[in-house]
């Protein structure tokens, strides 16, 4: 009987080094008249453990890791096979201290099942909930995604049910679906792991959108730097088609639902909604005016739900459990889980998913392990290039949309940056303000020309005395003002966060050269 062995195809795991791991297990295997069958799984996201192979035993899985294509010969000798002790031995995967404490329901499958299997997908829960929204009409599969609290995971954090409902409401001959997967944000990689390591979810939730508002056709806008995502998808939409989870009569009922991936076009403007359908539209990347809203005529002037790849992957659970089941976990008005990424400057880097309540010290210090420079932390950037900046004294804040907004920062799409004490907070508000001069569709001036003077005063400020210093961040507060009042998208509105919470919270970083020299 064939033992099987589980070296993850996903692209951070391959930037290491799991192409020449899985090729040399192959080869050992052959070597040595071994039965092995090697499944390409996703990543269970312990970013510092890849390449982690994992063996299926009559116990459960148990892995190994790092692995490198040299350690594969040793791995045999030790009969990993069969769970033999190794330097490299991490015992059963469950018990991994840093997956045992999650609360996986997004990613639930990720790393567990066979991306590329829809066998094994349907084995694993798949697509029950897909039949659960076939028995249900339209406007109840819409109450059961408002009753479950979901709101958009993307970064507004608006509740999903609303779009649903106007878009099921609005009057049109023709109706979209639409993943935003255009992701941008420094320090995130969920929606790549998930289209990656369990397509098919995304497939499933698109449809359960698609046949839910009467959409007959949806797109998923992916990032153009992510063609193992685009791979993962295309090959997932072909067998999907071929058991008629897609295509003219989904399932026997009647209802038509097409899906396409397209490429983006690599602009990060393209994140926000409107710019998004622009492109898609084939035309430049740039904000249209609210209203009209998205919903109500979005997608070549027709009704369009736009979600992004968590915000749709969460809906094929709410849907099997019901809605009370996903509405347990959370706080306050943040329900649900949150795939939380960690990034930067740390020992234990990778996805955690865990219900919303939890802090940030315990995502650092308990998950992230603290600094891998072994320096104290300094700040942590939550929600991207354009989130806040998080001082020490403020780590104890949860994970929670509103506790967020009460201390000037935004969870984004839960990307979280670690810094140690060694960064300079001035040079960091510098970039946020070149990032949106350098990104900015140009629609809006307080956008295209705010963050250039913004990085312009930047300047003066950390060149210029005491009075300069003074007088100039008096302007570039009310700069940033302007550009939060005044711009027509996030990018804009959202660039003055960083700078103005590396001010509050570093102000030493942005004393004048004159005054550095004459202290």
């Amino acid at each position: 009987m064939s033992i099987t062995v589980y070296v993850p195809r996903d692209a951070g795991a391959l930037s290491v080094g799991a192409e020449a791991v899985a090729a040399a297990i192959a080869a050992e295997a052959r070597r040595r008249d071994a039965d092995v069958r090697i499944v390409r799984n996703g990543s269970r996201g312990l970013y510092w453990l890849e390449p982690m192979v994992e063996v299926d035993t009559a116990d459960g899985r148990v892995a190994y890791g790092p692995v490198q294509a040299d350690d594969v010969p040793s791995l045999f000798d030790a009969d990993f096979l069969h769970a033999g002790q190794h330097a490299l031995a991490l015992g059963p995967t469950e018990a991994i201290a840093y997956l045992k404490s999650q609360q996986r329901l997004t990613f639930a499958r990720v790393g567990i099942v066979d991306p590329r299997s829809l066998d094994d997908y349907r084995a694993h829960g798949g697509y029950r909930g897909l039949e659960a929204a076939l028995g249900m009409s339209g406007a109840d599969v819409v109450q059961t995604v408002t009753d479950a609290s979901l709101r958009g995971r993307g970064g507004a954090a608006f509740p999903a049910g609303i779009k649903w409902k106007t878009c099921l409401d609005a009057q049109a001959d023709r109706k979209y679906i639409v993943c935003n997967a255009d992701e941008g944000d420094s320090g995130t990689y969920a929606d790549r792991m998930i289209m990656e390591g369990d397509p098919f979810v995304l497939i499933e939730a698109m449809a359960i959108a698609g046949l839910t508002v009467g959409a007959t056709q949806g797109y998923i806008y992916l990032r153009c730097e992510y063609p193992h995502a685009q791979r993962a998808l295309e090959a997932a939409i072909t067998a999907a088609e071929a058991e008629g989870y897609l295509g003219d009569n989904v399932r026997g009922s009647g209802n038509a639902f097409h899906l396409e991936v397209r490429i983006a076009a690599g602009a990060y403007i393209c994140g926000d909604e409107t710019s998004l359908l622009e492109s898609l539209e084939g035309k430049r990347g740039q904000v249209r005016f609210k209203p009209p809203l998205p919903a109500i005529q979005g997608l070549f002037g027709k009704p369009t739900v736009i979600n992004n790849v968590i915000t749709l992957a969460s809906v094929p659970i709410i849907l099997d459990q019901g809605a009370a089941f996903y509405r347990d976990y959370g706080m306050g008005r943040s329900r649900g889980t949150l795939p939380i990424q960690l990034a930067g400057n740390l020992k234990r880097p990778g996805l955690v998913e865990r219900a919303f309540g939890l802090t940030l010290r315990e995502l650092i210090e308990d998950y992230g392990g603290g600094t891998a420079s072994g320096r104290p932390v300094r700040a942590v950037q939550v929600g991207g290039p354009l989130g806040a900046y998080i001082p020490v004294s403020q780590f104890d804040t949860p994970i929670d949309y509103e506790a967020f907004i009460a201390i000037g920062g935004m969870l984004g799409h839960g990307g979280v940056v670690v810094f140690d004490d060694s960064v300079d907070m001035a040079a960091q508000a510098r970039y946020a303000m070149e990032f949106c001069a350098i990104e900015s569709c140009g629609k809006c001036t307080p956008c295209r020309i705010g963050s250039i003077r913004g990085v312009e005063v930047i300047d003066r400020i950390v060149a210029g005395t005491v009075a300069e210093r003074e007088r100039n961040e008096v302007l570039l507060r009310d700069l940033c003002q302007t550009m939060l009042a005044g711009s027509l998208c996030a990018l804009g509105g959202m660039a003055p966060y960083p700078v103005l919470s590396a001010l509050d919270h570093f102000p030493e970083d942005f004393a004048g050269a004159a005054e550095t020299v004459a202290s």
